[in-house]
């Protein structure tokens, strides 16, 4: 049974590099498993191509932190196209990624003064939006600190906004949490918002490997 890993794909060689690394713990986690890797934009092969030419049943995992347009559309129209290929869920929201988090602020130095933006990517629709108030959810009974929201794209407040209602708020020092898989696109924009400090993106990370595997499995519960 295949894992077709399918991330949305970057020009950043770094970001790249940060998805094969992560892959390779899934790999050392499922070593029975073929995995191949897929995406949904800019890189190929596109996930229309690795579903089409896969031998057997597989499971698309989403390397996606929330669902959206390509969970809705290009990810669940590519398992449509076959019975025997089903789409999990993407990664979040999960405890996990939320101790993935925390870990990434401590490396950071987070302060007790400080106040958390959960920064991250955004999508114009809905659920997008509903996954990362979880997260956010999730992650502050984790730090002693304030955690709001703020979005690089497609949803409001947008993270420079975060930021300085956040610091009109008396913030010591805003600190924003890159809840983004790898560098890139994403992680530049978190970077470029105004926050004093700014975290590194949450992967590659064995945590984040064993959410992928736990994906994995429930889409094979569901085949």
């Amino acid at each position: 049974m295949t894992l077709i890993a399918c991330s949305h794909g970057t020009r950043f060689q770094e970001g790249r590099d940060a998805i094969h690394a992560l892959i390779a713990q899934v790999q050392q986690l499922l070593p029975e498993t073929p995995i191949a890797e897929a995406f949904v934009d800019v890189q190929e092969p596109s996930i229309d191509d690795v579903v089409a030419s896969v031998d057997g049943p597989a499971v698309i995992v989403p390397l996606l932190l929330s669902a959206g347009f390509h969970t809705g559309i290009d990810i669940a129209r590519a398992a449509r196209t076959r019975e025997d290929v089903v789409a999990a869920a993407p990664l979040g929201p999960h405890p996990l990624l939320a101790e993935t988090l925390v870990a990434r602020l401590e490396e950071a130095g987070l302060r007790a003064g400080d106040h958390v933006v959960l920064a991250a990517a955004g999508s114009s629709r809905p659920e997008a939006a509903v996954h990362v108030e979880r997260m956010r959810d999730l992650l502050a009974p984790l730090i002693p600190n304030p955690v709001t929201v703020g979005y690089a794209a497609g949803a409001d407040p947008r993270i420079a906004t975060a930021v300085a209602s956040a610091r009109a708020a008396g913030a010591e020092r805003v600190v924003a949490a890159s809840y983004v898989l790898a560098p890139g696109y994403f992680a530049n924009e978190v970077a470029a918002a105004g926050a004093d400090v700014v975290t590194a993106p949450i992967g590659p990370d064995e945590r984040i490997a064993q959410v992928i595997a736990e994906r994995y499995r429930e889409g094979l519960d569901a085949l």
